[in-house]
């Protein structure tokens, strides 16, 4: 599968944005997906991932609350909608796919994904 990751941009402090990831092929719902970013000089993180039917959602403690990660298997699209951005949130967002026989399972660690985007910018001015 390809992914393709777009709708970073500069916003203010306070602001939302929506992040998008699209997929190829006619396989996109039997794969797990998930958003990982990583913010200049540090390490990329974990920051929310979605079960193949999107029924089970998990998401970094600092996502929590603020971000909600849906999909629309029969586009091929997840979606990442961010509200209250903080500065902190400052980072390349990279989406990422994982083959999954199972339609609940969800995976945090970076390693369990097969297939990665080209990442999408996001800048949170204070």
């Amino acid at each position: 599968v390809q992914l393709q990751a777009f709708g970073g941009g500069l916003v203010q402090a306070g602001g939302s944005l929506r992040l998008y990831c699209a997929a190829s092929g006619r396989t996109f719902s039997t794969y797990i997906m998930g958003w990982f970013r990583q913010a200049p000089g540090k390490e990329r993180e974990f920051v929310a991932t979605i079960s193949r039917s999107g029924g089970v959602t998990k998401y970094a403690d600092s996502a929590k609350g603020r971000f909600t990660l849906s999909r629309d298997n029969a586009k091929g699209t997840v979606y990442l909608q961010m509200t209250s951005l903080k500065p902190e949130d400052t980072a390349v967002y990279y989406c990422a796919a994982a083959r999954s026989g199972s339609l609940r399972t969800t995976l945090r660690v970076e390693r369990e994904y097969n297939y990665w985007g080209q990442g999408t910018l996001v800048t949170v001015s204070s």
